[in-house]
Order: structure tokens, then C-alpha cells, then sequence
């Protein structure tokens, strides 16, 4: 499992992550056998949001009640979190209040005392800086927050907040997989007339998290579009899967390995969110990290996904 400084922060972190959306009826057996077989693999780094689950903090409390950290195994864990969407609605509150409740929710329901990382769960409209500014100056003297990023933000919302907030925004956690990479393709279309691809989505995202030390953290990597479902397998990208499936035995691994490595070949440093509940296929992804997908075989993923290489 590949690691890196996390930049910004002092957390050792793996280039994949095991997020915990999927386990609000899991078993506490099966939350503790799926975390043990991340963690066997290198996995160390969950997450997590206020909002997954049946309630407010389901997930966050599925997993504190079925875990029961003892304090030497809370610090083997990077535990990130988010905060932000109202489910009531759904709608969004960065406000002062909101936020710091959600801490303290998030934290009795994990039952810690503090969170590594705790992410703005997609960009509010209504956002006031200050505010952001004020709970996360809160949040860090109390020790309850050691670092802060944000999810699905464009560069022009990072900065408006980085106008306030002091703390460094370490991640911003966007969709990205082989088959849903506007953030990567524009930028091999740029300037092509009448192409969608060439058409900037996102004002140079990837770009401007490089250049400002933020590391992407891509979510849904096998979902073949916004939770269209998985592109591994499917008889819609035959090229695809083709390509995955000749590179997975070259390297000897699993299919689901080789979209792992797509992502993390990347030189942007990007962790991968993995989403299954499936011990199996985290050993498998796990794979992915490790696997060095020459810029040939990148490029012919990249193109069987469907996207031009002009």
C-alpha cells in the first residue's frame, strides 16, 4: 500500500480509503471484519458523514458501537468525517451552529474525542466565511478537529473560504472514476471546438488542488457515471473492460484493482474512496494501489472509457 504525508497535515496516509456509507445494518461482526481486512491491507484511513445512515449520525454510531476503540486503537485510525447537509430537505448549513453541533454529534456517535479530518459536505450557497471560520477556529482549540477540507468545491469556493479560514484545506472529496472524469479530461481537450469534452466544468479543479497542496479524494471510482452504476462488468463499455480485464492479468490482479490503479497512477497524488461493505473486494482494491500502469496503458483506459485523446 503506497503511503504519503498527507500535505498540510502530519497523518501518514494510504492512497485508498474505506468509506463507510454503506454499513448502517451491518452487524457488529461484519463492521469489525470488514475494518480488520482494510487495515490488514494497509487501509487505515475511514470515511464517514453526519448524514449516511438511517438517522443523523447512523453510520458514524454503527460503527463507534460496533468498534469500541480503546484509545491505542483510536490512533492507529485516520477517522474523517463530514458536516454540512440537512436531510430535511436535503439543503445546506455551513452556519456556526450547525457545524459545531455536528462535531459533537459526530463525535459521541463515533465515540472519540477528536476527528483527523473533517470535510464540508458539498458547497453551500448560503455560505458565510466567517462563520465556517469561526467553528473551525472552535473546533481546532478545543482539539476536537486536527484538520479541515472540503467536498465537491470549485477553486472560486475554496478561496472564498480560504479569504476567512486559517487552516490549511487539506481535501476536497470529488467524483471521479475511469468513466466519469471531466476533472482529468478537459484538460487533454482543451480548445477543441464543438467537442463537450474541451467545455471547462469546473475551473481547473484538479489543477488548482495540485498547485495549493489539496489532495483529491475520488469518490464512486467504479461507478460509470452519477450513481449510474459500475462500469466493471458492464456490456455498455465492452473496450473498457477488455483493456481491465487483459491489464489484470498481466499484473495478476483483480479487474477492480486495475480501476484503483487508473486514479492512483495519477502524479496528482489522489487517495480512492472505496464504498463496499465486501471484505473480498477491499483486499482487491487494496491491489490497486500498488500497481505501476504505464502512460500507454493509462492512456488506452482513458480512451476505451470514451473519451478523445486528440
Amino acid at each position: 500500500m503506497k503511503r504519503f504525508t498527507l500535505p498540510g497535515t502530519e497523518i501518514e496516509a494510504p492512497n485508498v480509503v474505506l468509506g463507510l456509507m454503506r454499513i448502517p445494518d451491518k452487524t457488529d461482526e461484519e463492521v469489525r471484519t470488514l475494518v480488520k481486512t482494510a487495515t490488514d491491507a494497509g487501509i487505515d484511513f475511514l470515511d464517514l458523514a453526519d448524514v449516511y445512515g438511517h438517522e443523523v449520525h447512523g453510520c458514524e454510531r454503527r460503527f463507534g458501537e460496533a468498534m469500541r476503540l480503546t484509545a491505542a486503537e483510536r490512533e492507529r485510525l485516520v477517522i474523517q468525517t463530514k458536516a454540512g447537509i440537512v436531510r430535511d430537505g436535503p439543503y445546506f448549513d455551513f452556519s456556526y451552529e450547525h457545524l459545531i453541533a455536528s462535531v459533537n454529534g459526530s463525535l459521541e456517535a463515533l465515540g472519540t474525542d477528536y476527528i483527523d479530518i473533517l470535510l464540508l459536505h458539498r458547497p453551500d450557497a448560503l455560505v458565510e466565511p466567517e462563520e465556517v471560520a469561526r467553528a473551525f477556529d472552535e473546533l481546532a482549540a478545543a482539539g476536537k478537529v486536527r484538520a479541515f477540507g472540503v467536498s465537491n468545491h470549485t477553486p472560486r469556493q475554496i478561496e472564498l473560504l480560504k479569504k476567512h479560514v486559517t487552516q490549511p484545506l487539506v481535501a476536497n472529496q470529488l467524483q471521479l472514476s475511469i468513466t466519469h472524469s471531466p476533472l482529468i479530461a478537459q484538460g487533454t481537450a482543451a480548445n477543441m471546438q464543438g467537442l463537450d469534452q474541451s467545455v471547462s466544468r469546473d475551473d481547473g479543479l484538479l489543477d488548482y488542488c495540485r498547485l495549493n497542496d489539496i489532495t483529491v479524494q475520488a469518490w464512486s471510482p467504479f461507478q460509470a457515471g452519477f450513481f449510474d452504476g459500475p462500469f466493471l462488468g458492464s456490456p455498455k463499455y465492452p473496450e473498457l473492460n477488455a483493456s481491465i480485464d487483459r491489464l489484470a492479468e498481466r499484473y495478476g490482479v483483480p479487474p477492480i484493482a486495475i480501476a484503483v490503479a487508473w486514479i492512483t497512477r495519477h502524479p496528482a497524488n489522489m487517495q480512492v474512496v472505496i464504498g463496499t461493505t465486501t471484505p473480498e473486494r477491499v483486499a482487491a482494491s487494496a491491489q490497486g494501489s500498488d500497481v505501476p500502469l504505464t502512460r500507454a496503458e493509462w492512456y488506452e483506459l482513458f480512451r476505451g472509457a470514451g473519451y478523445t485523446v486528440p
